[in-house]
Parts: C-alpha cells; structure tokens; sequence
C-alpha cells in the first residue's frame, strides 16, 4: 500500500504542480522549458509506475474491503460511464469534433468518467485510493482550467469526426473486455 500512495503522492503531486502557474513559470525559468517537460515527464513517469507496482502488491496482498458495491444496480452505471470514457479520451486526440467541443476539456473528462466508473464497483480500500484519488484530481483540475480562463476545444458543428470519435471509441471500449485480464488481471465484465 506504501507504494501506491507514494505513486499518487508523486503523479498527482508533479499534475497538481502545474496548476500552480507562478510556482511553474519559476521553474521554468530556472531550468528551462526542455528541462522542466523532462524533469515532469520522469517525475510523472516514476509516478506511475510506483501506482502500477504498488496496486499490483496491494491486490497480491489481498484486498481490505470498505463497502460491498450493489453489483445489479452500479455495475451497468459503470459499464456506460466506462464506454463513454473511451469516447471521450478518443475526442482528445481527434481532429476537431462536436464531441470534443462539447466537452470543452475531453481528457479530464475521460478521466472522470473513467474513474467514477470503477469506484462505483469496486469497495475495497485500494481501489477508492487510487480512483477516488484521480477523481478528485480530474476535478481540481477541471476547476482550475476553467479558473485559468481556458475555454478548451473550440466550437465546431457536427461532423464525420464525431461518427470516427464514437466508432473508435466504442471499438477500444470492446476490446477493453478482451484485454483487461491480460494487461490488468482482472477480468471487465
């Protein structure tokens, strides 16, 4: 569990950071732009695979149960956030989209999306540490873009991107239930 949290102390930390735009800018300043990507970039690196290690003892050690989750109720709520997480972390690296524009932010909401979707089905301690700590970042974040004056993604009409952004979306969605066993252990479904 050690692990674990230092990994979210650390990716979480690094990502709060550059919300602190002052504090940033310093940085930059002293090391440079080059610099300062590399440094974050390792930082964030180191992070997440601290995250990975840790998790993956943490659930070899057993997991420590908090709640038991009403499967028939949250577990269909979580499969259509979870679609739609694919959805919308496809829109963040599509050309311009109505889907994209909606979302104004499309990455954070995936992210969001993508962790409330877990927390709603797993109850066991390290699993509302790890998604409920990505929840609340995507959160703070999203509320400090928008403190920023970021407007995110410009306003576009509907389009075949939209149609791309839904397909592949909901093609990495189904292969997600054919992979997660292999890549995560654990089975989606």
């Amino acid at each position: 569990m050690t692990l674990l949290v230092l990994g979210l102390a650390l990716f979480l930390g690094i990502h709060f950071f550059t919300t602190m735009r002052g504090a940033r800018a310093a940085v930059i300043g002293r090391l440079g732009e080059g610099r300062y990507k590399g440094l974050y970039s390792i930082l964030a690196a180191v992070g997440l695979v601290l995250i990975v290690i840790g998790f993956g003892r943490y659930r070899s050690g057993g997991y420590i149960q908090i709640w038991n989750p009403p499967h028939s109720i949250f577990h269909p709520i979580s499969l259509f956030l979870l679609w739609f997480a694919f959805v919308a972390l496809t829109a963040a690296y599509a050309p311009a989209s109505r889907i994209k524009s909606l979302l104004r932010h499309p990455m954070l909401v995936a992210v969001k999306a993508w962790a409330l979707s877990h927390l709603l089905v797993n109850g066991d301690l390290g699993s509302m540490l790890l998604f409920g700590g990505l929840l609340a970042w995507a959160v703070y974040d999203r509320i400090s873009v928008k403190r920023r004056g970021d407007a995110g993604a410009p306003d576009v009409g509907w389009s075949v991107n939209d149609l791309l952004v839904v397909a592949i979306g909901s093609i990495a969605y189904i292969a997600m239930f054919w992979l997660h066993d292999s890549l995560i252990g654990v089975t989606a479904a």
